[in-house]
């Protein structure tokens, strides 16, 4: 059974070719450029060139549909939002023989917006945090935002389509009335409307799901423990944890809602205040840390295949206790860590100093970790990691250096 595999610079795009490889399926990594990440593995069997769906979605789509054809693709695993939205939009246009194991177009679309599933989450009982939204700078008025600062700025999507191709957004946070006011005049008309949102302190709780057809079928749960940057974003360390029961059933109660298909994440906050979850977003496709999953027990991707051609029997047990470590976006938060003071980092104050947070990141071997890229197994996926890290690393710094 031949499986392309989407995004192939990306971790989860290796983390799927590993999986499917290992279990004999013919792998196929699909990238915007010649090297990717997941097609240095020697899991992968092929690798295809496609145009680059940031910059030209309707040639991305045009191929893919051609390549599956030509190739005679039986499964089709898209992995980053700008080739997941596009495909389950055109799923009408792939060939027949080869299956999307994703939720139809409107289900993704609705998980995307994060301001209609915090509405979502309300009216289901869903905890969230304070929230309002800003539908443009000119309907906002700082004096009617009741929240104490720091507050987080969220535009409702993560990646916004536009004209000429993908508009990224990202999630920053205001100091002040003033921070936020010039914060939201700078912002792109495009990406409102815009949460402003209370910040939860606490650890990153995530929810991970399997759904066949509208019934979950697998779950894993992780806590982060260190993220880039370290105020809150990727997972750089994580473990696995038993699921959290008010957790699980707050995303099995949206999902359930969105009628889902195929993988999740849902991802939550820990409220410091009082221990409860607060959702923070729902991704409807592969995840960073999905390698932690399967080391833990739970194969995504394999669950994902085996879901197009027969029934799955839902199973919640996985390993606890599983660390991953993904080694050079650890690397980056310490550089971050160790360069800027907590203010600068928006930090809270009872985060650890600098020393504590050096002793711990050079403990290189602990039990129970794995590492995420870096398989002595399979070593080219790290080589290349590392080759491409240095290279713009040295690139950064020589073009500081001349200006």
């Amino acid at each position: 059974m031949k499986i392309l595999v989407t995004d192939g610079n990306s971790r989860p795009a290796l983390a799927i070719c590993r999986s499917l490889g290992r279990k004999g399926y013919k792998v196929i990594v699909g990238h915007s450029a010649a090297y990717s990440l997941a097609s240095a593995s020697k899991y992968c069997s092929e690798k295809c060139i496609y145009p680059d769906p940031a910059t030209q979605p309707e040639e991305f789509i045009h191929f893919i549909c051609d390549y599956i054809e030509y190739k005679k693709i039986d499964i089709l695993f898209p992995v980053t939002d700008i080739t997941t939205l596009p495909l389950a939009e055109n799923i009408k246009l792939l060939p027949s023989h080869c299956v999307l194991p994703f939720a139809d177009f409107d289900s993704v679309k609705r998980a995307a917006d994060k301001v209609g599933i915090i509405k979502l989450a309300q009216s289901l009982g869903v905890d969230v945090p304070e929230s309002q939204v800003i539908s443009s700078v000119v309907d906002f008025d700082v004096t009617n935002t009741n929240f104490e600062y720091p507050v987080v700025i969220k535009p409702a999507k993560s990646r916004v389509m536009t004209d000429t191709g993908w508009l990224y957004t990202s999630v920053t946070y205001a100091d002040s009335a003033d921070d936020l006011t010039n914060q939201l005049n700078e912002l792109d008309s495009r990406v409102f409307p815009v949460l402003i949102q209370e910040r939860i302190h606490g650890p990153g709780l995530g929810i991970f799901m399997c759904y066949q057809h509208g019934k979950p079928v697998a779950a894993f749960s992780h806590k982060r423990i260190r993220e880039k940057p370290p105020s809150g974003g990727v997972s750089v360390l994580r473990e696995s944890i038993d699921l959290d029961p008010v957790a699980l059933d707050y995303s099995e109660r949206l999902l359930n809602e969105l009628n889902w298909h195929g993988v999740a994440m849902v991802e939550f906050k820990v409220d410091m205040r009082d221990s409860s979850p607060k959702l923070m977003e729902i991704n409807g496709r592969f995840w960073g840390s999905l390698q932690l999953a399967i080391d833990s027990g739970v194969d995504f991707p394999a669950l994902l295949a085996q879901s197009v051609h027969s029934d799955i029997q839902p199973d919640y047990t996985y390993k606890s206790g599983v660390l991953s470590r993904w080694f050079w976006g650890d690397f980056d938060a310490l550089l971050l860590r160790m360069i800027k003071n907590k203010n600068a980092l928006q930090l809270p104050p009872d985060s650890p100093g600098k020393l504590s947070y050096f002793v711990d990141f050079i403990k290189l071997w602990r039990a129970g970790q794995h590492y995420e890229v870096l398989r002595i197994s399979d070593i080219k996926p790290w080589l290349f990691e590392t080759y491409q890290w240095l290279k713009s690393n040295i690139k950064r710094v020589l073009s500081r250096h001349v200006q």
